[in-house]
């Protein structure tokens, strides 16, 4: 009997109005796509429960999909790079950022940022492998620390900036989840929950390999063209 792959991920439960917000963006999706066209009414949208004060969380939607204006959630990510003050904890199962997400990141490192990424060390795409380690060096390079997780195939894409600042969702960090895809990301403003995410993620860490700089740049030139050349399919990956 075949071993079954370890399967490492993240969820959210959200309840009030974040949760009425995903709802509209359900029947967004569906009339986008489907021939039925679904109207609004109290059965997707019951009357908001009273809700506990201390269980209040102060909680930001970012969708984007192929019928949107701009990239939403790539924008989302890059502000919350761009107002980190110590610390990014990157977790995510196809990293293939593209050249303003990458600037973000090296800027980010190069200032004196702790930015730590977690990638698969096991994948489930050996393409999408390639484009993503084509990047590595310009990362590595800036002193971005980059672990790759050994204990099964890690799908959670999740961000956390200064145990304040939390990002739960869909979107990986490539060109489909960014421009292609319907995908949507939770914000969280709330240091309790970036925290134990943090602490999850560091967590994740002893599962994982770092990858050493000297090391990764004197690999072999046919494993770097391998690469690269991979990286010229990056946007349909």
């Amino acid at each position: 009997m075949q071993k079954k792959l370890y399967w490492r991920d993240t969820h959210l439960r959200i309840d009030g109005p974040g949760a009425q917000y995903l709802q509209y963006l359900f029947l967004c999706d569906w009339n986008f796509c489907a021939d039925e066209l679904l109207q609004p009414n109290t059965d997707f949208f019951p009357p908001k429960p009273v809700q506990n004060g201390n269980d209040n969380k102060i909680i930001q939607i970012a969708a984007s999909g192929p019928d949107s204006e701009s990239p939403t959630i790539l924008f989302s990510i890059l502000q919350a790079i761009n107002l980190a003050t110590s610390e990014i904890l990157i977790t995510s199962p196809y990293f293939i950022p593209g050249e303003s997400l990458l600037d973000a990141l090296v800027i980010a490192s190069l200032s004196g940022i702790s930015v730590k990424l977690l990638v698969p060390g096991i994948s489930d795409s050996v393409l999408v492998n390639f484009a993503a380690r084509s990047y590595y060096s310009d990362l590595l390079n800036a002193g971005v620390e980059i672990y790759q997780y050994q204990k099964g195939f890690v799908h959670a894409k999740t961000m956390v900036t200064d145990k304040k600042i939390a990002m739960v969702g869909t979107a990986n960090m490539d060109f489909r989840s960014f421009d292609l895809n319907f995908e949507v990301n939770a914000i969280v403003y709330d240091a309790a929950i970036a925290t134990e995410l943090s602490d999850i993620f560091y967590r994740d860490l002893k599962d994982a390999l770092k990858i050493n700089p000297v090391y990764w740049n004197s690999r072999p030139v046919y494993k770097k063209l391998l690469e690269k050349a991979a990286r010229l399919l990056s946007p349909l990956l």
